[in-house]
């Protein structure tokens, strides 16, 4: 995506955020320009879960904390019997070096909310400062699951392997993504796959080194490599149902020592994505089978490690229909909804959504006449915070609606 295709800000009406929470918006910003000073990898979120927990014990929020090593997750529990439904915000950050000149910017080298988790963790905060003066305006249970480590390795499943979804069980679970894709005063939202299963592999491809002009005593593994790149490529242009949307992506290449060297080894890394479930183990079987009958042709013997990361994000239909009502009666215009908005990149959010009905849907953030639109994980990211008190509209009004069974 280039800055100059990001579609244009819709009029955006605020008089639909409640006045209570757009006096939160000073906090919110607050919150999130903390969390964006001082970034945190996946597993190693111990000041930010800190200042997470510390804010909901001044809150008076009751909550737990430790869960798979970092996660929080907050209760708020309404005097009125109902349903239980969940509120699911990511918080760590990326081994990227930022790059902005903003009073705010990384205080840890090297590392960076590239990806808008730091608004995300603001916004849930947000969420639970009104769902807790509010309470007994309610029925029912909201927990806020404040994940770890959703870039990687990922914090969803062990923290469901935790029990997060128990005690009290939980009905459902809402998320949300800001999206430097979208412009402020929009929500991406659908039904059915939203973004794509993850999966990846490392290929070590042996050869048998020499003289590069005498490549007749060689097995050159830069061209057996070159070979099974371009092969790879016909898996989804000749053995998938065109169909189904799918990727296979080698992102990395590493040979050789000199020009005149012909390498005896070569190692590649790459990524599969695809929307349709069922294909999980598809891709493994075929990317191997194409190796083995390349090497097999040149003479040249390999080693392929292929793991499984996340499952598509795949939205339930009821969950996705509360969704749409909240942003028509926040957004205010149907030109603001984006129902076709979808993604090959992945999100360990499909784990919950494996486990319970949920909708996990994008709010856009981008503003390109101040120069927010550069995309997610670039050392330059960043996003309007008019977003933040948006976001907690959504969160609001999907938790009023679901708690009083108004979808």
């Amino acid at each position: 995506m280039t800055i100059s295709s990001i579609p244009q800000i819709p009029n955006i009406n605020l008089s639909q955020i409640r006045l209570e929470i757009r006096a939160l918006q000073t906090k919110l910003v607050q919150w999130r320009r903390q969390f964006h000073q001082y970034p945190e990898l996946g597993f190693k979120e111990q000041a930010t879960a800190a200042f997470i927990a510390q804010t909901l014990e001044e809150m008076g929020i009751p909550h737990q904390t430790g869960i798979a090593k970092t996660g929080i997750v907050a209760t708020i529990t309404s005097a009125h019997p109902g349903p239980v439904l969940a509120i699911r915000a990511d918080m760590d950050a990326l081994p990227i070096q930022e790059e902005n000149d903003i009073p705010y910017r990384s205080q840890n080298d090297g590392i960076m909310h590239a990806c808008g988790h730091d608004g995300h963790t603001a916004i849930a905060l947000g969420t639970a400062d009104y769902l807790w003066r509010h309470r007994e305006d309610l029925k029912g249970t909201v927990k806020i699951i404040f994940q770890p480590a959703e870039e990687s390795p990922g914090g969803a499943k062990p923290m469901i392997e935790e029990k997060v979804l128990k005690n009290p069980d939980v009905d459902a679970i809402i998320g949300l993504h800001l999206w430097n894709n979208l412009p402020l005063g929009t929500v991406g939202v659908r039904s059915g796959p939203l973004m794509a299963a993850v999966e990846c592999f490392h290929l070590d491809i042996f050869g048998k080194g020499g003289h590069g002009a005498m490549p007749d005593q060689t097995i050159d593994s830069v061209v057996v490599s070159a070979q099974i790149i371009n092969a790879l490529q016909t898996i989804v242009s000749r053995n998938l149902n065109p169909l189904d949307s799918a990727v296979v992506t080698v992102g990395e290449l590493h040979a050789g020592t000199a020009l005149n060297v012909i390498a005896d080894q070569a190692r590649m890394s790459g990524t599969v994505r695809y929307f349709n479930p069922d294909l999980k183990g598809y891709f493994h079987r075929r990317i191997d089978e194409i190796i083995a009958g390349i090497c097999q042709t040149f003479g040249a013997t390999y080693q392929l490690d292929y793991w499984w990361l996340y499952p598509p994000v795949i939205n339930d239909q009821k969950m996705t229909d509360l969704v749409q009502s909240v942003a028509l009666d926040v957004i205010e215009t149907p030109t603001g909804i984006v129902p076709n908005c979808q993604t090959m990149g992945g999100e360990d959010m499909s784990f919950f959504l494996q486990e319970i009905p949920g909708c996990y849907f994008f709010l856009g953030s981008a503003n390109q006449d101040q120069g927010l639109a550069f995309p997610h994980h670039h050392p330059r990211f960043n996003f309007d915070e008019t977003a933040l008190s948006i976001g907690v509209e959504m969160f609001v009004r999907c938790v009023e609606k679901f708690c009083h069974g108004t979808i």
